[in-house]
């Protein structure tokens, strides 16, 4: 079960936590403020792309996963106004978070929804960009690593839209190789952002997966390169090898992702 709990040291912080997993963190008095890393380059991505259009021009950004909303209240403050959906299936946790973590409900729409039927269930052509940032516990659920589930993603998404996807792994990567393959074949452009450490198979963690038709790559490996700690973007010719000859996941076919051992942190 999700809960929303204080942060500790942090009197104006909180965290969604489901047993041992942090899963999001909010500090109320900065939305600028990302605690985890993982977002962090998220917001790269965020950045490097939509946030350089002309601010005349209203954005659109569909979450897949919600927790305690980080990435939406990020958005908001930095593009106030930007329309925004959040599919969250969790009912109990949208009260929660709701009550102790309020959005902004006028550019914030949170729908009590899994991110499967969610995403379909959207006009095509509808976004500029979807994150993918969505756990069953500590799994990225199966239903959203298919090729099945991309080519929804890549539907609602505008010409020129990005899918950014949160995936937990660890090398020899078995899952998320197969994760990334399936994005591989939806879209023409591919990139993806992990820390050196776990690009080298010492540890369980996050890689962030960014794909669409033209991605900012130029920009994206300046600000991953300022990162407090090592992180690598690996572009298209890298992740060829890197994918070898894994098979993507399709419709039953599909598995949840890996869980880590023992506490982590997702978002």
């Amino acid at each position: 079960m999700n809960r929303v709990v204080p942060a500790p040291d942090d009197n104006n912080a909180f965290m969604v936590v489901h047993g041992k997993t942090e899963q999001s963190w909010v500090a109320l008095d900065d939305p600028l403020h990302l605690e985890f890393e993982y977002v962090q380059r998220i917001a790269d991505v965020l950045e490097a792309s939509i946030f350089q259009r002309p601010y005349t021009e209203r954005l659109r950004v569909v979450h897949v996963g919600g927790g305690g909303m980080t990435l939406a209240r990020y958005v908001e403050a930095r593009r106030r106004g930007t329309a925004q959906i959040v599919l969250e299936p969790d009912v109990a946790l949208i009260d929660e978070v709701r009550k102790h973590l309020p959005v902004p409900r006028a550019s914030v729409k949170v729908r009590p929804v899994d991110g499967k039927t969610g995403v379909g269930d959207l006009p095509s052509g509808c976004a500029d960009v979807v994150i993918i940032d969505a756990f069953d516990g500590p799994s990225v659920p199966a239903e959203l690593a298919t090729v099945d589930f991309f080519v929804q993603v890549r539907r609602v998404l505008r010409a020129d839209g990005l899918a950014v996807m949160n995936l937990t792994d660890q090398a020899p990567f078995a899952w998320g190789r197969r994760c990334v393959a399936g994005l591989a074949e939806v879209f023409p452009e591919l990139a993806v952002i992990g820390e050196v450490p776990i690009w080298k198979g010492r540890r369980f963690g996050n890689l962030i997966a960014v794909a669409g038709v033209e991605l900012p790559i130029e920009d994206l490996t300046r600000r991953v390169a300022r990162a407090m700690f090592p992180y690598r973007l690996s572009t298209q010719e890298h992740l060829r090898g890197w994918l070898g000859g894994a098979t993507p996941f399709i419709g039953e076919d599909s598995l949840p992702s890996p869980a880590p051992e023992g506490r982590a942190w997702f978002s």
